[in-house]
C-alpha cells in the first residue's frame, strides 16, 4: 500500500499552538505517514496576509519539533486565485501512488458548500476533521483542540503582550524581529 499524506493548508499568519496540536493529533490519531503543511499563497477571500516568505519561515520554526511534518512552497508557485482542489491535484502529481487526506477544522464544516468543487476535494483527499472547541460535530470525534485565534495572537504581538501558551517562542521572536504585526 502507498504512503498516506495528510495535507494541512492555511494562512498560518502566524502558525500558533493550535496548528501544531492539529498536526500532532493527525500524526498520532490517524493512519498517516506524514503531514504536509501548505501556507496559502494568497487568501481565498482576499484577507490581507503577511508575506509568503515570512509565513513560510514561521511555519518552519513552529513545526520544527514535529517529526514527519514538512512545509511546502507549492502555493507560492500556483496562479492566483488558487483553490484547495488545485493544490491537492498538484500534490497528487508530485506524490503519485500516495493517498491524500485533507486536514480541516470542525469550524470549517459549515463553509464547505462555498468551496470550489468541494465534492471533488472530498473524493481526492477525504477530510480528517479536527475537533475545535465551540464547533462540535459528529465528523470530528475526540477531544476538542483549543480554539486559538490568529487575530488575537497578532493583537497580542502588536501590543507587546505575552503569547505564552499560544505561540512558539521562536515564532513570536521572529514576528517581533520582522515587525510583522
Amino acid at each position: 500500500m502507498g504512503e498516506c499524506i495528510a495535507v494541512y493548508g492555511g494562512s498560518f499568519d502566524p502558525p500558533h499552538l493550535g496548528h501544531t496540536l492539529a498536526c500532532t493529533y493527525v500524526l498520532t490519531g490517524w493512519p498517516v505517514d506524514r503531514v504536509i503543511v501548505v501556507p496559502v499563497g494568497s487568501h481565498a477571500f482576499s484577507k490581507p496576509l503577511s508575506g509568503f516568505e515570512h509565513r513560510y519561515r514561521m511555519c518552519e520554526l513552529a513545526f520544527a519539533p514535529l517529526k514527519h511534518v514538512e512545509i511546502s512552497r507549492l502555493e507560492q508557485t500556483l496562479p492566483a486565485p488558487n483553490f484547495t482542489l488545485t493544490t491537492l491535484e498538484a500534490l497528487a502529481k508530485q506524490h503519485p501512488g500516495a493517498s491524500l487526506r485533507l486536514v480541516i477544522g470542525s469550524d470549517l464544516l459549515g463553509e464547505t458548500a462555498g468551496w470550489h468543487e468541494f465534492e471533488r476535494v472530498r473524493a481526492l483527499a477525504p477530510p480528517i476533521v479536527i475537533p475545535r472547541a465551540g464547533y462540535e460535530s459528529d465528523q470530528a470525534p475526540g477531544p476538542a483542540l483549543p480554539n486559538i485565534s490568529s487575530s488575537e495572537v497578532r493583537a497580542r504581538l502588536r501590543a507587546g503582550a505575552s503569547t505564552d501558551g499560544l505561540l512558539d517562542a521562536r515564532v513570536a521572536q521572529y514576528a517581533l524581529e520582522h515587525r510583522l504585526y
